[in-house]
């Protein structure tokens, strides 16, 4: 299973995921409107590959088929201050 791998030029760490190139016709238009312009990144061959780099490749998979599309959003910020803060707590403790 072949997909295309797009970045987003809006928003930092995050690619769609699509069956074909150049097809967006099953994404959601407002999702492409705050995606921005996709510019290609990659086309990777699902399956010949047991894992992606930042997604769950079986999900990955499974959104292809079922919606046509695979929105990767950038893991949440580490909050440092909050753990250097319990660290703090667990060695007063």
């Amino acid at each position: 299973m072949l997909c295309v791998v797009y970045k987003s030029l809006k928003k930092a760490e995050t690619y769609l995921f699509v069956e074909r190139r150049d097809d967006f016709s099953r994404v959601p238009a407002p999702l492409l409107d705050t995606f921005g312009t996709p510019q290609l990144a990659m086309i990777v061959n699902l399956a010949n590959r047991d894992r992606l780099a930042q997604a769950d490749i079986d999900k990955v998979r499974d959104a292809l088929r079922s919606q046509g599309y695979y929105l990767q959003l950038p893991p949440p910020p580490e909050n440092l201050l909050k753990a250097h803060l319990a660290g703090q707590a667990s060695t007063r403790d």
